[in-house]
């Protein structure tokens, strides 16, 4: 990977990096899976940013870490402003999140992946003041077609023409969370479906912008972190998103202003990542519906990742099998 005579342009992400970030998400996903089920989420955490941060002090490329995770649930953290990287190549901003779904680690259940999101450096939205975020997420056919400032009946209406499709057929990700109760009753009175998530809604966006698969739509409020490594992977996709930051207090809302950060204002994709040049890579932690969990097969562990790249607009999925010994 080479970067051009600005220093803050970098050229698309080669394979070698491709395959080296992805050791580390491998890397963290492997080093959680002995906590699986075992209801302890900080554990599993902990486990899996030592084994990321370790993976990355070996890749070539200078990498600040804008997006961290830790902060919003007193968790082990890969903490932001943090370099990593050994220093040498291209300078990058990088999203982080070890587990994307602590929480169904420690309870045995699908769909937690460890992720990581890698753009040009300063193109990255640095939210981490202000920890939840309000989106919406879809596939390419809602540009144009959908907007978070709209009643989600008629976001609903509006998407299921644009892609052919009967209300009643449209399926809608959400995080069950009682704060989402009249946003769920709201897309039920439109006449399409929910996706009850349960925690990890960075699958569940790129589930709503995947041409493949049953979910037409994310909405709610989730992560700030999750949203900023959402876009680069919706980048890569081709497809829709938007964002609202949602302070919990007053204290956070200004504490976010003081950071620059724009309240009531409408995210859109270039905002959150202003780069069209993103890298975004994860690994199954649990089984879920974008990857495979973490097996242990014989003498083996088996993983499974997915990398999207923006420059080339491409998909790769990549099954690796790793002797047991040299990891548990």
């Amino acid at each position: 990977m080479t970067i051009t005579d600005s220093p803050a342009s970098l050229q698309h992400p080669d394979r070698n990096l491709a395959l080296e970030l992805v050791r580390a998400t491998e890397a963290a996903a492997i080093r959680a899976w002995p906590w699986i089920g075992k209801g302890d989420k900080l554990a599993a955490d902990g486990a899996a940013v030592d084994a990321m941060r370790a993976l990355l002090g070996t890749v070539d490329f200078d990498g600040v870490v804008v997006i961290g995770e830790g902060e919003k649930d007193k968790a082990p953290m890969l903490f932001n402003g943090e370099h990593v990287g050994n220093g040498n190549g291209p300078a990058c901003d990088i999203a982080v999140d070890p587990i994307d779904g602590t929480s169904l680690t420690a309870a045995g259940r699908p769909n937690a992946i460890s992720v990581m999101a890698v753009s040009d450096r300063g193109t990255m939205l640095d939210a981490s003041s202000v920890f939840y975020m309000d989106k919406l997420v879809t596939g390419p056919e809602g540009i144009g077609v959908v907007d978070i400032r709209k009643p989600i009946g008629e976001n609903i209406r509006a998407l299921a023409k644009a892609k052919g499709k009967d209300v009643s057929e449209m399926k809608i990700a959400v995080l069950d969370r009682p704060r989402h109760a009249q946003l769920i009753e709201e897309i039920r009175a439109a006449g399409a479906g929910t996706r009850l998530m349960l925690d990890g809604d960075v699958a569940g966006g790129i589930n709503a912008a995947r041409y493949e698969t049953r979910t037409d739509m994310c909405v709610g409020i989730g992560g700030s972190p999750e949203g900023i490594v959402t876009a680069c992977a919706i980048k890569a996709l081709g497809g829709f998103i938007q964002g609202i930051l949602r302070p919990g207090n007053d204290e956070e809302r200004q504490r976010g202003i003081d950071a620059g950060l724009l309240m009531d204002h409408v995210y859109e994709a270039n905002d959150l990542v202003a780069s069209d040049n993103t890298f975004f890579v994860a690994t199954g932690v649990t089984d879920g519906g974008l990857v495979n969990g973490v097996r242990r097969k014989g003498p083996v562990i088996r993983t499974e990742s997915v990398v999207l790249r923006s420059h080339s607009g491409t998909i790769r999925r990549i099954v690796a099998d790793h002797l047991a010994e040299k990891w548990l």
